[in-house]
């Protein structure tokens, strides 16, 4: 088995995706699970940190985690974590970037740090 990269997503995947993030709320679920790191957050510090809770923030999460952006895990017997889905972010993000400036003659990157 090896750990080679997905394939590229398709223009229906991708726009699949980003129409999961058309909420401003989804997107701010999306971002603080981003921030919180691999671990995720607990579905209480989730509502804390967006102040989105109860049923909205499920509703929202199963949107989130049926485009694959948010996975979500039962840990004991009722504390649900939840965290961004690194790999399906990073395919996102990859879709937007992949062909960055082939159309354009002279391409003006900013330059990386390193």
């Amino acid at each position: 088995m090896t750990d080679s990269p997905p394939p590229p997503l398709t223009v229906e995947t991708a726009a699949s995706k980003f129409a999961a993030l058309g909420s401003e709320q989804r997107l701010q679920v999306l971002h603080a699970l981003v921030r919180a790191g691999t671990d995720g957050l607990s579905i209480g510090a989730l509502g804390e940190r967006t102040g989105i809770t109860g049923s909205t923030l499920t509703h929202h999460l199963k949107i989130l985690a049926a485009a694959g952006l948010v996975r979500q895990e039962k840990q004991g017997r009722s504390t649900i974590c939840a965290g961004a889905d690194y790999d399906e972010v990073h395919a996102l993000s990859d879709y937007l970037l992949r062909n960055c400036c082939a159309d354009a003659p002279h391409c003006h990157k900013e330059p990386t740090d390193g």
